[in-house]
Formats: structure tokens, sequence, C-alpha cells
């Protein structure tokens, strides 16, 4: 199992009508967590639409199960 990575420190300039967008969005109240929740998210959905590519014709209709 990989070891948990550890956050390191960065500072990034951002606009903040765009930061204060993604924070109501998110529903998060902090900076840091609204940055962190976004890149976690993004990363996320790259995984998905790599997922998506590589199944994209080998799924059949009704096979997965719904939660």
């Amino acid at each position: 199992m990989a070891e948990p990575a550890k956050p390191k420190r960065k500072s990034y300039v951002v606009d903040e009508r765009v930061l204060r967008r993604a924070k109501k969005a998110l529903g998060v109240k902090t900076d840091a967590e609204v940055i962190r929740l976004s890149v976690e998210r993004v990363a996320e959905m790259e995984d998905f639409w790599e997922f998506m590519k590589k199944t994209q014709r080998s799924l059949r209709s009704g096979s997965l199960e719904r939660s």
C-alpha cells in the first residue's frame, strides 16, 4: 500500500472572485480547503476520464451495479 502523501506548503496568485465562487460551490470555509479540494477533484476526474476511455466499447449496457 502506498504511503499517504504529506501536504506541502505552496504560494500561488489566485483571482479572489474565482476563489469565492469555488468556496461557495464546494461548501468550504477556508482558502486552503477550496484549493486542496479543487485540486483533488481535478485529479479524480482525470482518473475517471481515463477509465471511461479504456472501457468505452468494452462495457455492456447494465453491466455495472447501481448503489
